[in-house]
């Protein structure tokens, strides 16, 4: 789970590279077109470089969850990392999911989408990093 959390993430993080490309229209795909253009008012390559740190922050979680799945090298806090990547995941999620039932609004469907998406890859970092962390009850005799 935790290897497969972790290749979604890289993926992510290279849509966004690669979305860079028709950065106008791919703002308008996720819905941020607005924010976007008022962010590129401020400076026209601040949409940009938020959209690489982005990227950089997907890749990085997407190198944990990997890491966490024995890909490589074990990185640095792997389990609290983890669990705060699976935390993060989920109130996003969970939050947004209950905030687009509440409201009425036309691309409400490519919302609950992207909020469905972030809840199932929070759950695969959180049932991936307890299935590793958790002693096994049976294992015990409890």
């Amino acid at each position: 789970m935790l290897k497969l959390g972790g290749y979604i993430n890289i993926l992510i993080a290279f849509a966004h590279i690669l979305g860079l490309f028709w950065a106008d229209k791919m703002f308008e795909v996720t819905g941020i077109g607005k924010e976007m253009t008022e962010l590129a008012q401020t400076h026209a390559s601040l949409p940009y470089l938020l959209t690489i740190f982005v990227a950089i922050v997907f890749f990085t979680f997407g190198l944990y969850g990997l890491s966490a799945g024995k890909h490589f090298k074990r990185l640095p806090f792997l389990r609290p990392v983890i669990f705060v990547i699976a935390s993060i995941y989920l109130v996003r999620g969970i939050g947004e999911l209950i905030f687009d039932l509440e409201k009425q609004q036309a691309n409400q469907f490519l919302e609950i989408t992207y909020s469905l998406i972030a809840v199932f890859i929070g759950l695969l970092f959180l049932i991936g990093g307890l299935r590793k962390w958790t002693p096994n009850q049976m294992d015990e005799g409890i």
